[in-house]
């Protein structure tokens, strides 16, 4: 009897694995993921996930660490004080990549928050922008306030959508409860709009305050 051949590729990898839960957590949410619905999406038994990831939570973090991965940060490389790019643009770009990656995979936001740990990507990020901003001239206790500042936005920022938090149905905005509130209800249908808007004025605020605070660094070096 001939023995069967053996497949040219293997049915599991660890990049395989990452991908499909990143597609069920996009598509179904945190609380969709488990080893077993994972396997089921896969077409494999369950125990052999355990081959690359011991648990679930090893997962979870894989697939938080492939959204931060995909974060440009090109922007920073050789940023100093003579370089062509300034830190603000510098920050406003890498701001803008970050909240687009999240932006494209909003579910996972929950874990990204509670900060790297030890997720290879996620400490690049961290490592980059804290460089960048000591390299650029500032103090680096100021430079980790920035990381920290620019983080706490970007991610409340993915968090949820302001527009998207009210209601299409006009009659739930009484002008005798509401009077300011008259036209709350063509929020949603401009949701991506409306937050986009807000997130480049809070991110422009951000970094007017930070260069008024570099200016006062300057004269004092």
């Amino acid at each position: 009897m001939c023995a069967m051949a053996r497949p040219r590729k293997p049915l599991l990898s660890t990049d395989r694995i990452v991908l499909a839960a990143r597609e069920l957590v996009d598509a179904e949410g945190l609380a969709a993921l488990s080893t077993r619905r994972l396997a089921a999406e896969l077409g494999v038994s369950g125990p052999s996930l355990y081959n690359h990831f011991r648990t679930k939570d090893e997962i979870l973090e894989a697939v938080a660490d492939s959204v931060s991965a995909q974060v440009d940060l090109s922007m920073f490389e050789d940023l100093g004080q003579d370089a062509e790019r300034d830190w603000r643009t510098a920050l406003h770009d890498w701001a803008v990549s970050y909240r687009t990656a999240l932006r494209d995979h909003p579910n996972i936001v929950p874990v990204l928050a509670r900060g790297p740990g030890r997720r290879p990507a996620g400490l690049r990020l961290a490592d980059a922008v804290y460089g960048a901003m000591v390299d650029a001239g500032w103090p680096p206790a100021q430079a980790t306030s920035i990381g920290a500042l620019m983080r706490y936005f970007i991610m409340g920022s993915a968090l949820g959508s302001f527009a998207g938090g009210f209601v299409d149905d006009a009659s739930a905005y009484d002008p005798a409860d509401y009077p300011h509130l008259g036209q709350a209800h063509l929020l949603s249908e401009r949701q991506e709009k409306i937050d986009e808007r807000a997130f480049e004025t809070g991110l422009r605020a951000l970094l007017d305050g930070l260069q008024e605070q570099f200016s006062k660094v300057a004269e004092t070096t």
